[in-house]
């Protein structure tokens, strides 16, 4: 594996965004009809402006559980939520020609899962901690087969 390959060879392109304004349900919806577990959320100049974990949207409903035992109060609370309420706002970026070498430090550094990749203050991608090990064991695989080290 060379870590010093830039990031936009393994990042995911092909993303799924929300607005600030997208409610709990739609970002319930994403979630579970895809395989993802982090959400870019992009203001309506298409620039990053936060991102939710699958974990956020999980710690919501526990907490909300935790205020009340009354489900009519949580339902309400719970539809009255947008994405502006439980994202994690100016995530931490890279840019696509950071190495893959800085993105493993910063996952292993902050325990982060997820980085949204921009170019000029754009989305173009995401990396998440399951890219890098597949990057990992698919270059190991091939220096074992072929004797060429990616």
């Amino acid at each position: 594996m060379n870590p010093e390959r830039p990031i936009q060879d393994i990042m995911i392109t092909d993303l799924i965004t929300v607005s600030p304004d997208a409610s709990i349900r739609e970002i319930q919806y994403l979630f579970e009809a895809n395989g993802f577990h982090h959400l870019p959320v992009m203001d309506k100049g298409e620039m990053l402006c936060g991102i939710i974990s699958r974990e956020d949207f999980f710690k919501l409903a526990y907490e909300l559980s935790l205020k009340t035992t009354g489900k009519t109060w949580t339902e309400r609370e719970y539809n009255a939520m947008k994405a502006k309420d439980i994202m994690t706002k100016n995530p931490l970026v890279l840019d696509a020609d950071d190495s893959i070498g800085l993105a493993a430090d910063i996952f292993l550094a902050n325990r982060f899962h997820a980085l949204p990749i921009v170019e000029e203050n754009r989305l173009v991608g995401m990396v998440t901690t399951h890219d890098l090990l597949l990057y990992s064991f698919n270059s190991s695989f091939i220096e074992k087969e072929t004797g060429d080290i990616l």
